[in-house]
């Protein structure tokens, strides 16, 4: 379906990216009241919950927790802020918290303290008894809303249009909602993650002529240039234009067909911050993650995933020093972490991912709270038919890398 009329959608979280950015504070928390400041989107809750402080909040906390025992698992991802992940019982990257989730059937609720594609995961993934709930609803994904389900829906129907369903295959990175990856699962299509997006996308070209990735470009671009296809083979899918902007000629000539898309907190990262790095520290270490764009990847000693980042400062000796291009939450975690070693963002200005921010403490109190009253607030849910689809994509990715 031509798209080439339709107003530009510009999601609402990309535009708040810089509402938590700071240059001389740190990243403590502050009463809800407060934080209301920024200028993002919140979720309403009780007003008894806006003026509590970090000692108070973390003492209620506690004591919920205590009271809902076993029945309760709570998840926390890397980039969760400090006085969120204390009270994690498992922290790690999105598919290792799901498949965590999977694996603890006698947990009754599931908490994960993080967005909004990674509790539709953990849905996925875990047992139908079990209630997955986001503290705050509206901790999104900017990446994820690039691709809305009807703009992907129009891009695979004009691709097997011109391509035939045979000629090209749907990869979706994991950082997309359940319908993307329900549209790969109908389509012998996959998901992978930032830790198997070379193993994933291989098998794809191995399987198929051709690939059409969701919904970050730059992970997308860097692993294909690790498999060696050429930059002019791959093709930038813009949702506003029809046929994304290319020709039937040009998308028969492609490798690798890039969704428009990309991660805020990971494009802030540049070539110049690395050079002012390796200026300031000459036998510095550049560490980012494969979401950052072409030419910083290229100009790091190293790139991966959120996992690879920790192992690899973490095994480093003693005395190293490290200049990481990620989410700050992490990187002063790593910090902290690793004293032993000179550990530092490349971006001087402190920005969180605003989504992922917004799971203050006050947040999670009010859903445990809300768990004890037997009132399941924010539950995620993902439909039968979806869920079905949805599954097949995560498995073909678990069963073949």
């Amino acid at each position: 379906m031509p798209t080439s009329e339709r107003i530009p959608f510009i999601p609402l979280t990309e535009i708040e990216q810089s509402a938590f950015c700071r240059t001389d504070e740190p990243l403590d928390v502050r009463p809800l009241a407060e934080e209301f400041a920024a200028t993002v989107s919140w979720q309403s809750i009780p007003t008894e919950y806006h003026h509590l402080g970090g000692e108070e909040l973390a003492r209620r906390i506690r004591d919920a927790r205590d009271s809902l025992g076993t029945r309760l698992v709570i998840l926390g991802h890397h980039y969760q802020r400090d006085e969120i992940i204390q009270f994690a019982d498992f922290r790690g990257d999105s598919l290792k918290l799901s498949q965590i989730a999977a694996s603890l059937p006698d947990a009754e609720f599931i908490i994960f303290c993080g967005v909004h594609f990674m509790a539709e995961t953990a849905d996925i993934l875990s047992a139908s008894n079990q209630k997955v709930i986001l503290p705050n609803i509206t901790a999104g994904c900017s990446m994820s809303d690039m691709a809305r389900t009807d703009d992907v829906l129009d891009c695979w129907d004009d691709l097997t249009d011109v391509l035939g369903d045979r000629g090209i295959l749907p990869i979706t990175y994991m950082n997309s909602t359940a319908a993307t990856k329900a549209l790969c699962g109908r389509n012998g299509g996959i998901v992978c993650t930032s830790s198997n997006a070379t193993e994933v996308m291989k098998w794809a070209l191995e399987t198929r002529e051709r690939i059409v990735f969701f919904p970050d470009q730059h992970l997308g671009r860097n692993t294909g240039l690790k498999l060696g296809i050429p930059i002019e083979q791959m093709l930038i899918w813009n949702p506003f234009k029809t046929l994304g902007g290319h020709t039937a000629d040009e998308l028969l000539q492609s490798k690798a067909i890039l969704w428009q898309g990309h991660c805020s907190v990971h494009t802030r990262f540049s070539v110049d911050q690395i050079n002012k790095a390796r200026i300031a520290y000459p036998d510095i270490n550049i560490i980012v993650h494969p979401e950052c764009v072409m030419e910083t990847v290229q100009a790091a000693d190293f790139d991966g995933s959120t996992e690879f980042i920790i192992k690899t400062i973490n095994e480093a000796p003693a005395g190293s020093k490290w200049a990481v291009g990620t989410e700050i939450s992490l990187v002063n975690r790593i910090k902290h972490e690793n004293p032993d070693k000179l550990v530092f963002c490349l971006d001087s200005v402190v920005c969180p991912c605003s989504t992922m921010y917004r799971t203050h403490p006050a947040y999670l109190l009010w859903s445990m709270d809300c768990l004890l009253r037997g009132e399941v607030m924010n539950q995620i849910t993902v439909d039968e038919e979806t869920n079905r689809y949805a599954r097949i994509a995560l498995d073909r990715m678990l069963n073949q890398v």
